[in-house]
């Protein structure tokens, strides 16, 4: 994979500069008055000018008429960069990009709504605000990379015309997708116009945030101890610390996590660089000893007040994997969670606190597990963790406890319970994606979760008790969606861990009218209990095609503990 370096040479791809033999187009006010945004980085309008003009208000065509995220300006000069045959040496395409997203970037309040956008989560997520707008668009991509836009009304017209012009299929696959209006319809607007309309009404380029976060936007002071919290599927929850320090300016880091997974005890340390934009977007790469197969992304928002940075740390190549973080300051003790989160009734065990700077040499009177769970012992003491044995009573009233140390509240709860009553498989549905050959995989991890009916009994109501992780012994079965359904025997197969890994990618000889591997099955994960009793929680899993749809080149990598996999899904997240 690319070091550090590397990507930022490939910020290039940020750049607006065009091509010998182009011209510049002169900037406009908008339709409806609106101004834009004078661009005065004296790089950018080098770089830009030859194509996108400045006028004496030094507003640039198109370039001042738009506000994107790191990865959505990315993303525009890509094309830029590929069609028009853009050149820009990678020192200058980083002094353009950070320019950009601080002073044509987007606040923290436009960003949120969309960051599963940039921080590349893999969620079933729907555009309520108009249904038309989002059919119109997420035929061909994800609302998200729409609404971390904002634009004024001719811009989002003039995107409009670049979409047909660009891509023709966009007029039959989108925009014309649904023909003429059905009879009775009370909105007669073409869709594309219906479409600008509701974007530019909803994402104008003038917003209250933007001015508000213009007005206060300055480099976050993050440098210093954090304490680290975060979960990653398949593997679980994650403890540690990650030491900031400042880098080469003001907006630069250098950082190394160390944490600890509770479940399996495995420890990591990885070292990075990072880069903030437009005051608060994170956006990093992590390794482990410096190999470039352990690269992590970490695509993180510095909260206001520098106290919390919070977002995703993903494989790059496979969004899929990956963990969830929160950064919570270590200027003094801080407790992040407990792990086991349950405990039977009856029964003994070692519950652990973990967290930073919390003391050594605590005792038993210094962990607070509730009432009917008693403190036997302490098994270990130091700084970053406290493990206790402790026992739940036979008459320990089942349900969550506030757990506290030297009296200090402790994230999370234990919960006692008499009973596994069932089990469920997490995700509900999950999506997978062919690949191996032509084109790169899409795997689906699962996990099985155990939970108590509570008081009333009864399964699925609000007094359940989630208990948390269990280990469980993982199958399929099919899925009859179709007479003869026998997709089970070639969709892929699952590893020890709940990981799905599809099959191949193209037709299959060995499977009637040599139809591809693509199919429905139930995934099922099988909980024994010490009594011999067994538990049985299913998910549906849908296996498709490949992800045929690309705008970015990708590339043939291996993801170390995965199988070898051809294909990079890197969709050019600026670093």
């Amino acid at each position: 994979m690319r070091s550090l370096a590397a990507a930022a040479a490939a910020a290039l791809l940020l750049s607006a500069a065009l091509s010998p033999g182009t011209t510049a187009q002169e900037p406009e006010r908008d339709d409806n008055g609106a101004e834009g945004i004078p661009v005065t980085d004296q790089t950018v309008i080098d770089a830009c000018q030859r194509c996108h003009a400045v006028d004496d208000d030094g507003l640039m065509s198109r370039v001042s008429f738009m506000r994107k995220t790191p990865e959505g300006w990315q993303q525009s000069i890509r094309r830029m960069v590929t069609l028009n045959e853009a050149e820009l040496d990678p020192e200058t395409a980083r002094a353009i990009v950070r320019y950009l997203s601080d002073k044509h970037g987007v606040a923290p309040e436009e960003l949120r709504p969309g960051r599963f956008e940039v921080e590349r989560r893999l969620i079933d997520w729907s555009y309520e605000a108009d249904e038309d707008v989002e059919d119109t668009c997420s035929q061909c991509h994800s609302m998200g990379r729409v609404i971390t836009q904002r634009r004024t009304r001719d811009e989002w017209k003039l995107l409009m015309a670049m979409h047909r012009g660009y891509y023709p299929l966009s007029d039959t696959q989108g925009f014309r997708r649904f023909g003429p209006p059905r009879p009775g319809a009370t909105d007669s607007r073409h869709p594309m116009d219906k479409a600008v309309a509701h974007l530019s009404g909803v994402f104008p380029l003038k917003t209250d945030e933007w001015t508000s976060w213009s007005a206060t936007m300055r480099p976050p002071r993050v440098a210093g101890t954090w304490a680290l919290k975060g979960y990653e599927p398949g593997m679980g929850p994650i403890y540690g610390t990650v030491e900031i320090a400042a880098g080469a300016d003001a907006t630069s880091f250098t950082s190394t996590a160390r944490y600890t997974y509770a479940r399996s005890g495995e420890g990591v340390e990885r070292s990075g660089r990072s880069i903030v934009y437009t005051g608060y977007q994170w956006r990093g790469r992590s390794f482990e000893d410096g190999d470039d197969e352990t690269e992590l992304r970490e695509v993180m928002m510095v909260e206001r007040g520098w106290g919390e940075i919070n977002g995703r740390w993903f494989a790059g190549a496979y969004d899929e994997f990956g963990p969830d973080v929160a950064l919570l300051r270590a200027d003094g003790p801080v407790l992040l969670g407990l792990h086991p989160v349950s405990l039977k009734s009856g029964t003994s065990g070692t519950v652990t606190v973990h967290g930073v700077n919390m003391g050594v040499g605590l005792g038993v009177g210094d962990v607070d597990f509730g009432p009917g769970v008693e403190v036997a012992r302490v098994v270990k003491s130091e700084s970053h963790m406290l493990s206790v044995k402790v026992t739940a009573s036979e008459d320990a009233v089942p349900g969550a406890r506030d757990v506290f140390l030297a009296g200090r509240p402790v994230p999370g709860q234990l919960t006692v319970y008499e009973k596994i009553d069932r089990i469920a498989v997490t995700p509900e549905w999950g999506m997978a994606r062919l690949g191996g050959g032509a084109f790169p995989k899409g795997y689906v991890q699962f996990e099985a979760v155990a939970y108590s009916d509570g008081p009333d009994g009864k399964p699925e109501t609000g007094d359940d008790l989630e208990l948390g992780h269990v280990d469980v012994t993982w199958s399929m079965e099919e899925y009859s969606a179709v007479f003869d359904d026998d997709d089970i025997k070639y969709v892929g197969s699952l590893d020890e861990d709940g990981l799905f890994m599809p099959a191949l990618d193209g037709p299959n000889t060995d499977r009637t009218g040599q139809r591809n591997n693509v199919g429905d099955v139930w995934v099922v994960g099988t909980w024994s209990g010490a009594d011999g009793e067994e538990l049985r929680g299913r998910a549906h899993l849908i296996v498709t095609v490949p992800l045929y749809m690309r705008w970015e080149p990708w590339r043939v990598m291996e993801l170390p503990g995965r199988p070898t996999i051809g294909g990079d899904r890197d969709r050019g997240g600026a670093r």
